[in-house]
């Protein structure tokens, strides 16, 4: 069980939390500096969902501030749905990782854009600016205003002419789900003004890139995904400077949208080796899109510049036949895993866009989105080519976007792998 020291772990000092430690020396140490002054090796547990106290008073101006303010302070806890110190831990260090001053977690990525969409909604601020493509549950949530949103979709170079005096947010995701599109994050943030700037940093994760570092003051992640890096925890976290950070632990709070003690476990301990997952994956992801855009049999990859575990493809064939015909491969939704994964995203992931609004976002029906995992390269060509079917006679050449730029693509695996040492 966790020492009862509060809704927070105890505060690392400057020299063991310094700015200086690379991220994978953040990655295993963040949110766990305070480990060996308590006698421990692995972070603990704590499962409580009430805590003990006789200072009712005390207990009452403390939840006075948290409800007016959101104000966290160093005292023990007083009930779950405040805080708790294991989920404390994870926020710390995803913090840490993306750079930003707070983090604020919650039971999935939809409770925590959620969340963001209440908050600016509380200021009066409920219109929001977006750029397709999106995940296709947040175009969902923003499009059907299930939460009193209202939203202009625009192309990137139309954000500053969208901007209205009750714009709360623009939200962005780069690279995008499914097509893996990416946009110059610092030209959005300038775009913006003093709006704030929500980048949805799932695909990327803090590894590849930090969305605050280029002006966004909310960085989105489904932690479900790279975060927890093996399928088995769902959990959403948004990682922003304190000020917003206090609203969101208000309407967490109120709603409920708390993020379990042992999936904040899990979650941290995933973030311990979210470097060398990602940079793994990403080195077979380049070797795919590699082959991938060399075989007659596709019609066109999209790869990211900045590489990642993610590709997408179109298909010549039928789409649904590729799903069917995966072996090594499981056929589902989700990514970030350690195993691959391969998804039909206009039957799953983005059934609930509009056909004509996700069709226009570059979400063809013969788009097919591969998470690559940790197997060996070779093993997940051999089952993709037996899925593909047999190469018809006389065809194009496949065509590329992203890195897939001819020589892109051929240097890809080379620029990966490179990164990775």
């Amino acid at each position: 069980m966790e020492a009862n020291t509060g809704t927070a772990p105890h505060t690392p000092s400057a020299d063991s939390a310094s700015p200086s430690r690379a991220l994978a020396t953040e990655a295993v140490h963040a949110g766990r500096d305070d480990l060996a002054e308590m006698g421990l090796h692995a972070p603990p547990i704590d499962l409580s969902t009430t805590y003990p106290s006789r200072d009712s008073r005390g207990e009452a101006a403390r939840i006075d501030a948290f409800a007016a303010e959101g104000l966290v302070d160093d005292g023990p806890p007083i009930y779950a749905r405040l805080g708790n110190p294991t989920v404390a831990r994870f926020e710390t260090a995803l913090a840490r990782l993306e750079g930003t001053e707070s983090a604020v977690a919650f039971a999935s990525g939809m409770a925590a854009l959620t969340a963001v969409l209440l908050v600016r909604g509380s200021a009066r601020l409920r219109h929001v600016v977006a750029v397709r493509p999106l995940y296709g549950c947040s175009d969902h949530l923003l499009s059907a205003g299930l939460v009193g949103t209202e939203v202009t979709w625009v192309d990137p170079e139309g954000i500053a002419d969208a901007i209205r005096p009750d714009t709360g947010l623009v939200m962005v995701e780069s690279p995008a789900n499914p097509t893996l599109a990416e946009l110059d994050l610092a030209e959005v943030a300038r775009a913006c003004g003093t709006v704030p700037l929500l980048a949805d940093n799932t695909f990327a994760t803090p590894v590849l890139q930090r969305p605050a570092e280029s002006g966004a003051r909310l960085v989105l992640h489904s932690a479900t995904k790279f975060l927890g890096g093996h399928g088995d925890v769902l959990g959403g976290v948004v990682a922003c400077d304190e000020e917003l950070a206090r609203g969101l632990r208000q309407v967490r709070f109120a709603t409920g949208g708390v993020l379990h003690p042992l999936a904040g476990y899990l979650l941290l301990r995933g973030l311990s080796t979210l470097p060398v997952r990602v940079r793994a994956a990403s080195a077979n992801a380049a070797e795919l899109a590699r082959r991938l855009a060399a075989d007659p049999r596709v019609e066109r990859v999209h790869y990211p510049r900045m590489g990642g575990a993610m590709v997408a493809f179109e298909v010549r064939g039928d789409p649904h036949g590729v799903i069917a015909g995966v072996r090594l491969i499981t056929p589902a939704v989700s990514l970030g895993s350690v195993d691959s994964l391969i998804q039909h995203p206009a039957s799953i992931s983005h059934r609930v866009v509009d056909v004509e609004d996700r069709r226009a976002a570059g979400v063809s029906d013969r788009l097919l989105r591969m998470s690559c995992g940790l197997e060996d390269v070779d093993d997940l060509w051999r089952d993709l080519d037996r899925a593909l079917g047999p190469v018809p006679v006389t065809i194009r050449a496949p065509t590329a976007t992203g890195t897939a730029a001819a020589e892109g693509l051929r240097g890809a695996a080379r620029g990966r792998t490179a990164a990775a040492n």
